[in-house]
């Protein structure tokens, strides 16, 4: 077998697997159950294989939006001749707790690319395409949502309570999931959907439409963050250049790590412990948080003295809040993409030798991504509420 063969064989195989890991993650989410007993679950908790195949219901949308994004890509990529693979996908599926049952999916490209105008161009075309991919599905999922009936096939204990059910059942629930909203999801809810169909909040996990478009419009807010070499970063190094998106990336870096966690340790916890245990073993957290810290920010700069003081500045920076604002608070959720990003994917951008100005369309093109990240962008994109 040649090698591109082998790497086509090796591509397929990693898209059927993660439509099967996807598939089982969606009826997850939609039945609340799982497929394999693991020899702990009772029956009860078991689904079966006609609600396993409910789960396409998420999988297929879902990777149909994925898979238009990464072709964006790929095929501007073509245009500019840059050499690209097709896409590799990446099956991620606990079994033991709730997934999406994949950690997305990229091409690589095999050539340097040296012009400001190709990276833009490449790095714009997949969130746009993937946007509008993205609007198609929660237009259908909103305008296509089964009668308020349908929550009673996945709780049949709700039937009871009639269509009233929200009155009676939450009182003595924890942990129910949430979905934050953006601007695009609040408009779509508002707007679009029947309002005597429309889902309780805590119920729009269940319906797997809603939920693949929910999902992809968080990353492509993820992936348009105008740092290092997401997407994002791409558009606004072409948009700004190399000397102005030196000092607003790793600005917005900072800005990042301050938000995410925001609220973790709170002046007031400090002021109400009751013993010098207590104390110590907050303190000993509080340290591991300002290390967790320096290890993403320390590549931000050239001195790892700086990196120390920009995380303890951080730490003293949310302490003041805290102590002025205690009601305020970050997504603590963020803080595995501050790690990904200050750690493994990079804050700065390569530069280009090809420095060309982008023109008047790229540049609307640009700011027209940036609207579209303030749209998808959720402030607390998923919410654990009785906790």
């Amino acid at each position: 077998m040649s090698p591109s063969a082998r790497t086509t064989l090796i591509q397929v195989l990693l898209f059927v697997v993660t439509l099967i890991t996807t598939t089982l993650s969606g009826a997850e989410w939609i039945y609340g159950k799982s497929f394999f007993s693991f020899g702990i679950l009772p029956a009860d908790q078991l689904m079966s294989w006609p609600e396993l195949w409910q789960g396409l219901n998420f999988s297929l949308p879902f990777l149909f939006i994925l898979t238009v994004h990464e072709f964006g890509h790929y095929f501007v990529a073509k245009i500019h001749q840059v050499e690209v693979t097709l896409p590799y996908y990446i099956p991620l599926w606990f079994g033991f707790t709730q997934s999406i049952g994949t950690m997305g999916a990229f091409i690589r490209i095999k050539s340097v690319i040296r012009s400001r105008v190709k990276f833009f161009d490449i790095g714009i075309a997949g969130p746009l395409a993937g946007f509008v991919a993205a609007l198609g599905v929660l237009w259908y999922g909103f305008t296509h949502l089964p009668p308020p009936e349908y929550i009673f096939t996945i709780h049949p204990e709700y039937a009871r309570y009639g269509l009233d059910y929200a009155q009676f059942v939450y009182e003595d629930q924890e942990g129910m999931l949430v979905l934050g909203d953006n601007i695009l999801f609040w408009w779509f809810k508002e707007f679009v959907a029947d309002p005597a169909r429309l889902p309780h909040p805590y119920e729009m996990i269940h319906y797997p439409y809603l939920l693949a478009g929910f999902i992809s419009l968080f990353f492509t807010a993820l992936n348009l963050i105008p740092i290092g070499q997401l997407d994002g970063g791409h558009i606004m190094y072409g948009l700004l250049g190399k000397k102005r998106f030196n000092v607003v990336a790793p600005t917005l870096f900072i800005l990042f790590a301050f938000y995410a966690g925001l609220g973790l340790f709170k002046a007031e916890e400090f002021a109400t412990l009751s013993s010098d245990d207590q104390y110590y073993t907050l303190l000993g957290y509080l340290a591991l948080y300002v290390y967790f810290l320096y290890i993403c920010l320390k590549r931000i700069t050239d001195s790892p003295s700086t990196g120390l003081i920009l995380s303890l500045g951080i730490v003293v920076a949310q302490f003041a809040v805290s102590y002025l604002r205690p009601d305020w608070e970050g997504y603590s959720g963020f803080l595995f993409f501050v790690f990904l990003l200050g750690r493994f994917l990079g804050v700065y951008h390569p530069e280009t030798a090809d420095d060309g100005p982008l023109g008047t369309r790229r540049i609307l093109l640009g700011w027209l991504a940036v609207v579209v990240f303030i749209l998808c962008a959720s402030p607390k994109p998923f919410i654990l509420v009785g906790m």
